[in-house]
């Protein structure tokens, strides 16, 4: 089934997520399959995991007992669906800390340490071993100060995990299209959430090209990337849900990737160097 293509890079390590991975975190998430929602059982039938369950299980396999972790822009959650997992790793990690200007960083709970501002003006004594960022480059004006930003305080040899739209997916472009003051009718419409979560695109690193050159330009190199389809749309809506899914699994055996994606990169820290004033 073509759910993700990826690529991975690293003869030294697999940043990849495996079938049992995502399995043991559904087991995890939902509990027994026969006894959850119709929503997460069908997908389970037809082989489908969402974008973000990828990205808690690969942040899952990085995460150990020494693990100096930093999260930018996670704001109340580490991941909004699945509390369980949060809490897991808030206690395996041996430093978290998040760094967000919004306020909806004081209702974190997971948190060791918490800085309300942005990552840019964050200072610390603290160095990490892994910097996650889940949906937020796509808010990012400056991507030059941000990576650079995150090389000041990540060690040699720590990774940065991006979970982000993809540029070209059908409802970014539209999106982009769109006045900023219909973006929370719309997501609410098919997501839900609270408009305080809502806020402006810039799109500015929304793509794998864009995200290999500035952390590149910073030293950085991708370990790992994978484009994930993205089915949530109509996720709540049991007849469409099921078009959805089918329509996934044909273009999966037409091996063509769904329309609407998600990217998920690994990149390591290999040398520290000033980035250039990238736009």
């Amino acid at each position: 089934m073509h759910q993700m293509d990826s690529v991975k890079v690293s003869n030294k390590a697999t940043y990849g997520v495996t079938s049992q991975d995502l399995y043991k975190l559904f087991l995890l998430k939902y509990g027994d399959p026969e006894e959850t929602g119709w929503a997460p059982r069908r997908r389970l039938r037809f082989g489908y995991y969402p974008p973000a369950e990828y990205y808690e299980a690969l942040v899952n396999k990085l995460i150990s007992t020494d693990t100096n972790w930093l999260d930018v822009g996670g704001g109340r959650d580490l991941f909004p669906n699945n509390r369980c997992l949060a809490q897991t790793l808030s206690e395996r990690a041996h430093l978290l800390v998040g760094v967000d200007p919004s306020d909806n960083i004081e209702s974190n709970t997971f948190l060791n340490e918490r800085e309300k501002c942005l990552i840019e003006e964050y200072k610390t004594d603290h160095r990490f071993d892994l910097v996650t960022l889940r949906m937020v480059v796509e808010h990012v004006t400056n991507p030059s100060k941000v990576v650079q930003s995150v090389n000041r305080i990540l060690r040699i040899g720590g990774m940065v995990v991006v979970f982000t739209v993809n540029l070209w997916s059908t409802v970014t472009v539209i999106s982009r299209l769109l006045p900023f003051k219909l973006h929370y009718p719309i997501k609410k419409l098919f997501w839900g959430g609270e408009e305080k979560d809502t806020f402006p695109t810039v799109y500015k690193m929304n793509t794998r090209r864009r995200l290999r050159r500035v952390f590149g330009e910073c030293g950085f190199e991708e370990r790992y990337f994978a484009y994930l389809d993205d089915l949530s749309v109509f996720g709540g809506v049991k007849f469409l849900n099921y078009v959805e899914l089918l329509m996934w699994r044909v273009l999966g055996r037409l091996r063509l990737r769904y329309p609407e994606n998600c990217l998920l990169g690994v990149y390591e820290k290999i040398e520290a160097c000033e980035c250039p004033n990238l736009v």
